[in-house]
């Protein structure tokens, strides 16, 4: 298992959370999805997920875009 964090961009409210959050849950392998709408944070915990996966997730979510913390 292992963890990935990242800097998100773009959110603004709590649906942008329910959206990443939506959206990077569905990547096969994720199994914990914690996104932090005042720090700008997501963490995500899986097997096999790729910060490449994980970052396009977050832009088909929306107007968004995660860096790698």
């Amino acid at each position: 298992m292992q963890t990935l964090d990242f800097t998100v961009t773009g959110m603004t409210c709590q649906h942008c959370v329910a959206s990443v959050t939506e959206e990077v849950s569905e990547l096969a392998g994720v199994r914990e999805v914690d996104v932090d709408l005042a720090g700008g944070r997501l963490h995500v915990v899986g097997d096999d997920v790729t910060p490449e996966q994980v970052q396009a997730a977050v832009a088909e979510a929306g107007s968004y875009s995660a860096t790698p913390a």
